[in-house]
């Protein structure tokens, strides 16, 4: 991901986006440069307009996706609270009739 973030910092900056201003740019945060991966995403690079893929999004059925886990987890904690009722009625007792 830091990768990307030297592309879109090289880019905002209006800089030409080669290998060693990418290499320069990990250098300067401290990291390793991985100098195959640079290579690789820089040759990628060269047929992207970036301003368009900034602006394009990339998952447009991510947020129904990202909506539907709330769901799922509320059913998880339910099934976790009952459970644990099941639990402290182990503890107690049956419940006397009512």
């Amino acid at each position: 991901m830091e990768y990307i973030y030297a592309v879109m910092l090289l880019h905002s900056a209006g800089k030409e986006i080669t290998e060693e201003s990418v290499t320069e740019i990990m250098r300067s945060a401290g990291l390793e440069p991985d100098h195959g991966k640079i290579r690789s995403l820089v040759s990628t690079l060269v047929e992207v307009d970036i301003e368009e893929a900034i602006q394009t999004p990339v998952l447009a059925g991510a947020p129904v996706s990202a909506a539907a886990a709330p769901a799922a987890e509320e059913e998880e904690e339910e099934t976790e609270e009952e459970e644990d009722l099941q639990g402290l009625g182990a503890l107690f007792g049956p419940e006397p009739p009512g």
